[in-house]
């Protein structure tokens, strides 16, 4: 093979694949930008110019649908490539990718169908391309792309905007720097006239990447010629006119073979009187090598910013492979200590949340610095301690015989009446806790990247998590209420000591006994209980705290998975295999990259070994 054929075929593949791989989804731009830094030849022409029959007689077969009025309704992106003689020629489909078509009457119908399938039976057009590569001996290596023809007006089943919308697709091909533009042009109409002409002026006005082609010469009136334009003195271009001569309808309607079609457009040029000392320059077949060697030469110019293209997408891919992760191994072992590393990582951002590296700790101070203090100021002690209350209190734990000296046993279930309050803010820190540890492992999940790729392991990782939750939450509220339950079950004795006695030295016991039912006792009473509730809240404004920390915070940095390392550690090989059981979109997504990496790589090193060839 050739270095020509190597550089062409080389960029053959290359766009197939990322044709290819295009088509899976996701987000392709990295391919869209490596085809267009691929050369391509994009055929533009009026309808009836003539294009279709230009593009079979490249490819020396008749596979292109034909009919009058617009027959190209998408563009078709025609991948050649050129086997040994004497192999079956054949094409595929890039929609039927596992069918081979030798008949390429069957290849005109498919196009048809296809078309359809996204036009329907109408005159419709559509921007999305069908992807056509024909293998044979009798081609070059080229990429053509076939676009529907311009037209001026609109027919009948045609919006008024088919002409716009036409120029539209067929500019946004030729305007690319590296496409090369296949001008079609008909000798039988003026050249000043010319659609294609027309609009490869405007994207290429130095017409560095234009070739005209004149066709149907062979239909000029009598007495009239070509030689005008064929020898640039009409419109210059830089390259060449190619003048070439199809086969007439009359050759279509009786399916005369493509080589014999050849043959006779040979035989043509080389009898004209007008083109005969041109005819080395005119026909299909040299138009096909002219376009072939201008190619190469732009891809070899197109080498190194193609090579760098290349290797930037594979260090993106790289990294994003392993930002995706790596294939799991099959052996149980191995998964074992996947699912261990994986439960590390996590654990290693649970406990930066809680430690300040990331957010949600401060949460829990949160608890204790605003809402704890907030909810035992909210605590009904006014009510509690009011005066009806504590006179009932007082009165009811006399029973029939009055209080002495001072009614202890009212002040001691005025006491543990009001430490029941304590209950509730207490069950509540706890409660809290627990809701802020909860969100701070589905936090800590979510941000644990090596975990997006299994999503049964971030589910059972997160039960167990909260499971262990739930316990450390009971052991603490157990802890919280039995400091409660501790203050009521025992008074600070010295407190009651150094309150004043009530019966002063020498005074009337008569009048003791008549104050000791008066407003002012009571209110004494609720105020020294009132005192002592307020020494035994700041107590607990303390105590509880500690309490939550060490039963909740504390465990859950320590022990948080102790239990699901357990069960981890008793699984077998496939209940870890389903473990590790991977979201199917992250498994297609890490397929896509690979099958890009691979691509890029193989590319990388065919461009490289045709470099080295040319040294």
């Amino acid at each position: 093979m050739t270095t020509m054929e190597s550089l062409i075929g080389l960029v053959n593949r290359i766009q197939r694949a990322c044709t290819v791989l295009g088509d899976y989804g996701g987000d392709n731009g990295a391919f869209s930008s490596l085809w267009e830094a691929l050369p391509s030849v994009a055929v533009v022409g009026g309808q009836s110019s003539g294009k279709s029959s230009v593009l079979e007689s490249i490819v020396g077969r008749d596979f292109l649908p034909r009919g009058s009025g617009i027959v190209t309704r998408r563009p078709l992106v025609l991948q050649l490539q050129k086997i040994d003689e004497g192999q079956t020629e054949y094409a595929e489909f890039l929609h039927l990718p596992k069918r081979r078509f030798t008949d390429f009457g069957v290849v005109r119908r498919e196009i048809e169908e296809e078309t359809n399938r996204v036009t329907g039976r109408t005159k419709q057009i559509s921007p999305i391309p069908i992807h056509l590569s024909i293998y044979s001996p009798n081609v070059v290596n080229l990429t053509l792309v076939d676009l529907p023809g311009l037209t001026k007006v609109a027919v009948e089943g045609q919006p008024d905007s088919i002409v716009q919308d036409i120029e539209n697709m067929v500019r946004s091909y030729v305007e690319k720097p590296n496409c090369i533009i296949l001008a079609i042009s008909p000798a039988n109409q003026d050249i000043a006239t010319s659609d294609a002409i027309k609009l490869s002026r405007e994207v290429d006005p130095t017409g560095e990447r234009t070739f005209g082609v004149l066709t149907k010469l062979d239909l000029m009136d009598k007495g009239t010629n070509a030689l005008d334009v064929l020898e640039g003195r009409s419109y210059r271009l830089q390259h060449p006119w190619v003048g070439v001569v199809n086969r007439s309808q009359a050759d279509i309607n009786k399916n005369v073979d493509m080589i014999a079609s050849r043959r006779r457009e040979r035989e043509y040029f080389a009898s004209s009187s007008e083109y005969g000392h041109l005819s080395s320059k005119m026909g299909s077949e040299y138009l096909a090598k002219l376009l072939s060697r201008h190619l190469e030469s732009v891809i070899r110019a197109r080498i190194p910013s193609i090579t760098s293209l290349i290797n930037k997408n594979i260090e993106e891919l790289e990294s994003e492979m392993d930002h995706l992760g790596r294939p799991i191994a099959v052996d149980a072992g191995a998964q074992l200590y996947t699912i261990l590393e994986l439960c590390r990582a996590f654990d290693r951002i649970f406990k930066e949340h809680l430690e300040g590296g990331r957010s949600g700790g401060d949460r829990v101070y949160g608890v204790f610095d605003n809402q704890l203090p907030a909810a035992l100021k909210k605590l009904p002690f006014d009510r509690h301690l009011s005066l009806q209350n504590v006179r009932k209190v007082i009165s009811e734990a006399d029973g029939y015989q009055p209080h002495l000296i001072a009614p202890e046993q009212g002040y001691r279930r005025l006491i543990e009446g009001a430490l029941q309050y304590f209950r509730g803010p207490a069950e509540a820190s706890v409660d809290a806790v627990h809701f802020i540890l909860k969100e701070l492992v589905r936090k800590s999940i979510g941000e644990t990247q090596e975990l997006k790729r299994f999503p049964t392991l971030q589910a059972e990782l997160a039960a167990a998590a909260n499971e262990a939750l739930e316990r450390f939450r009971d052991e603490s509220k157990k802890t919280t209420l039995r400091l409660v339950d501790m203050e009521a079950s025992y008074l600070t004795v010295d407190f009651f000591r150094k309150l004043p006695q009530e019966v002063e030295k020498g005074g009337n016991p008569s009048a003791s006994t008549i104050d000791r039912y008066a407003e002012g006792h009571f209110r004494r009473i609720g105020s020294n209980v009132s005192f002592y509730i307020n020494m035994v809240s700041e107590t607990l404004r303390n105590s509880i705290p500690k309490a939550v920390v060490y039963c909740q915070v504390r465990e859950a940095k320590r022990s948080l998975l102790d239990f699901f390392y357990t069960q981890v550690g008793k699984k077998e090989g496939k209940q870890l295999s389903q473990l590790l059981d991977e979201d199917p979109a992250l498994m297609e997504r890490r397929q896509q990259c690979s099958k890009r990496l691979e691509l890029y790589k193989a590319a990388r090193d065919e461009v490289d070994a045709v470099s080295w060839a040319r040294v």
